[in-house]
């Protein structure tokens, strides 16, 4: 049995976070699904600048959607929802049969959105109609300025994935969203079953602390963050205020391991993987790690309900000099920069492309 299929009997599930039209059409994201027990995926603006930038699969598209007067966000959204459409009709299967659980797609609100509530609320809503599709999350992210955006998305019965969370005050923060959007639906006689994960970023952390804390300590940071926000999520979830909600229909929203790719070349390339295996969760994985895991990665055991050591080994970070609230909100604020850095990028190469121009290739670090 292969490693990703062990990791999905546990009962989590396996994202790939990566889209390009290419794997759409040469048949690999469906050899993913089939082979590999992928059961969704997601994506970011750096992600899609790369696989616009990455080859010519998008060139006729631009061109055409330019000469018909499109330009800009929208020609981008209209774009990427071609191929988002398409990845939501092949999970549609897995969609149906986990009751709407799994089986999701994700496309991100203009990250220039981020500190503007109102604009993302209207963001969100425009592309989820557009999108036509009940198995696409709109990715918000859980920047304390997009807090009130999540929760009237949610009210607005619009499936959110809130991205860009670092610790577990963020974590609650955006459960608390979505709790508090889920609970004014039910007042107003509504469906309560509305789905949303809350995506947990994680090799940055180690990328932002290897350097100033002794070598036995590097990448340990990331994992212990995700321990301890497991162990919250847990115990959000035994709570009398969840069961209530879960008792009227509600769903979870689940937890999602992101940014799960080793970015330190003396560590193990499955690192992250082995060490998130927890049931009830997502981890959603960039193409190469993917490969690794399926190739040769080994399951250790599950995560622990309680976060095993994470509290001793956040503790040495603090005595190395860690501060982590204050670097969590620190990876928060580049990561959205990070973003609108991709954004800007990639409107200028559809740009480019649409005047048939020629391209540099630049990428924004993810």
């Amino acid at each position: 049995m292969k490693p990703t299929r062990r990791l999905h009997d546990l009962g989590q599930s396996l994202w790939l976070d990566n889209i390009t039209r290419e794997m759409l059409d040469n048949g690999t994201l469906r050899r993913y699904i089939d082979d590999l027990s992928v059961t969704g995926l997601t994506s970011n603006p750096t992600i899609f600048d790369g696989a616009i930038g990455g080859g010519r699969a998008y060139d006729a598209a631009i061109r055409e959607k330019a000469k018909a007067g499109k330009s800009g966000e929208s020609l981008f959204i209209e774009l990427a929802l071609e191929d988002l459409r398409r990845a939501a009709d092949m999970f549609q299967p897995v969609f149906e049969a986990s009751h709407h659980v799994d089986g999701w797609v994700s496309m991100e609100v203009s990250p220039l959105l981020a500190s503007d509530a109102a604009g993302t609320i209207e963001a969100a809503q425009q592309i989820h109609a557009q999108a036509e599709r009940p198995n696409l999350f709109v990715k918000i992210p859980g920047l304390p300025e997009g807090l009130p955006a999540i929760e009237a998305s949610i009210y607005a019965g619009i499936p959110i994935n809130v991205t860009l969370l670092f610790s577990r005050e963020q974590y609650l923060a955006a459960a608390e969203a979505y709790m508090r959007g889920i609970e004014r639906r039910i007042e107003a006689g509504l469906e309560p079953r509305v789905g949303s994960v809350a995506s947990l970023f994680v090799s940055r952390w180690d990328v932002a602390a290897n350097g100033k804390v002794p070598p036995e300590l590097h990448n340990k940071l990331g994992i212990a963050v995700a321990r301890r926000t497991y162990r919250a999520y847990r115990e959000l979830l035994a709570t009398p205020r969840w069961r209530k909600l879960n008792t009227a229909g509600a769903q979870p929203q689940r937890l999602l391991w992101a940014s799960t790719g080793t970015k330190d070349p003396q560590a193990s390339d499955t690192l992250y993987i082995q060490a998130l295996a927890a049931p009830d969760t997502i981890d959603t994985m960039p193409e190469k790690t993917l490969l690794a895991f399926a190739e040769h990665g080994a399951l250790d055991g599950v995560m622990a309900t309680d976060g095993g050591d994470a509290e001793e080994v956040l503790a040495r970070f603090g005595q190395a000099g860690v501060d982590v609230d204050a670097l969590a909100s620190r990876l928060q604020r580049e990561g959205a920069q990070s973003f609108v850095t991709s954004w800007q990028q990639l409107l200028q190469r559809i740009s480019d492309k649409g005047a048939g121009l020629p391209q540099v290739s630049q990428r924004a670090s993810s």
